[in-house]
């Protein structure tokens, strides 16, 4: 079997994430080198999976001879940086979302990767989970008819520092872009309009920080068809992450993953497990999957699934969604961009 050599710019949390992945549940793949400022850190999840070769300079991992992709998983304010690099060095890239959080950066780092001819592919990997693969699958062979309503469930089971916001983005950007891309995906057709209701209901000091925390999106699609996705960052029953889509031949929905599915009847009600905690339970074989297809890829010289400008989309609605949140009203795409 031929391999690709990758090497992984950040080893927090996303980065712990891809690297078990990649070494356990990826055969292509091998790892020849991590990257991260927190070298202390970085050496502890290297040794965890037998990598040598440890960095806090970036730009090692993206000159080292052996890496053929590198994967990036450090702060957004990073990405498009490491994306240029990467790519006048020759590189493919996989970066988790969002790119930027600046449409005019984003294409300039789409810009440097065409120019360079490789590839990148960014992190939404909820498109990978088998659940919704299925649900896509519906859609495309025309089980469901033409879509009207598509309904996403996105519910986070604690919310992050308020002080997170400050980086990240804000929720539309680190949490509700997942759902973005998820509703593009499902539908099929391009969002055209967004608008927000939100509210800061779950920790003053996230609205003290100038986000909000709880949200009910509408979203029109290009086709006619209404989307609507509900965010909250804390589900006090754990990940909630559901997703229903409705046409004109039939209806389609996904529920939660739980870690088994036993009911126990009594006299006090019907009693069943929680869902599975967090993204890193509920999205182990969406992760597998997603760099699966990402060294497959590279080997193969194959279209990526997801693409620099599902990336740029998807932002381009987040910022659709800030601005109705900002000016209470319905905002059109063509207005970003």
């Amino acid at each position: 079997m031929k391999k690709i050599k990758l090497g992984v710019i950040g080893t927090g949390r996303i980065g712990k994430v891809h690297i078990a992945t990649l070494v356990q549940s990826v055969p292509q793949a091998e790892v020849v080198a991590v990257a991260d400022v927190n070298i202390a850190g970085a050496t502890e999840v290297a040794n965890g999976f037998g990598i040598s070769t440890i960095y806090s300079n970036y730009q090692d991992v993206i000159n080292h001879p052996e890496v053929e992709a590198v994967v990036i998983c450090s702060p957004t304010d990073t990405h498009a940086q490491y994306i240029i690099e990467a790519a006048k060095a020759g590189k493919h890239i996989f970066c988790e979302k969002p790119v930027d959080l600046s449409v005019s950066v984003i294409q300039g780092a789409l810009e440097a990767v065409e120019k360079a001819g490789v590839k990148l592919m960014v992190g939404f990997n909820r498109r990978f989970d088998p659940n919704f693969l299925k649900l896509k699958q519906l859609v495309v062979d025309g089980k469901i008819g033409d879509p009207h309503v598509l309904k996403i469930t996105s519910r986070d089971p604690a919310p992050p520092p308020a002080e997170y916001s400050a980086v990240s983005g804000g929720m539309f950007m680190d949490m509700t872009i997942h759902d973005f891309d998820m509703a593009r995906y499902m539908v099929g057709s391009e969002v055209t309009e967004v608008y927000v209701k939100s509210a800061v209901l779950v920790d003053p000091a996230i609205g003290e920080a100038g986000d909000v925390d709880t949200a009910v999106i509408t979203l029109t699609f290009a086709n006619g068809a209404i989307g609507v996705i509900d965010n909250s960052r804390k589900a006090v029953y754990g990940y909630d992450q559901r997703v229903e889509i409705f046409g004109s031949k039939g209806m389609a929905c996904a529920d939660n993953n739980f870690p088994e599915n036993h009911r126990y009847f009594a006299g006090d009600g019907v009693h069943s497990s929680l869902p599975l905690n967090f993204f890193m339970d509920r999205y182990l074989d969406a992760y597998a999957n997603e760099m699966k297809v990402f060294c497959q890829a590279v080997i193969n010289d194959l279209a990526l699934p997801v693409s620099g400008d599902d990336g740029l989309k998807s932002v381009v609605i987040a910022l659709a969604a800030k601005k109705s949140v900002q000016e209470n009203r319905p905002v059109k795409l063509s207005e970003i961009i």
